[in-house]
């Protein structure tokens, strides 16, 4: 089994409404020397062994579930069950 680790965020063109509000936040608190905060999203999946391969599976997913890839990218790391 496999653990899938991805991670979604909006592209770097793209303003990050969520981001900046944690950010002003943040300001107020104290730490005006925080230039950046984007927010994104952050999901686990565990996948057995298939005919297919996991690399395409996640993608296809991503695509088309877990991303808006007109507004966001993501990223994604496949670890084996032994690794986490």
């Amino acid at each position: 089994m496999y653990l899938v680790k991805v991670f979604v965020t909006y592209k770097e063109s793209v303003l990050d409404p969520q981001g900046e509000a944690v950010k002003g936040a943040v300001h107020r608190l104290g730490y005006e020397e925080v230039e950046e905060i984007r927010v994104g999203k952050y999901f686990e999946i565990k996948v057995s062994p298939s005919k297919r391969s996991i690399k395409d599976s996640i993608e296809e997913i991503c695509d088309q579930l877990l991303a808006n890839v007109t507004m966001e990218t993501y990223e994604y790391q496949i670890l084996t069950m032994e690794e986490v």
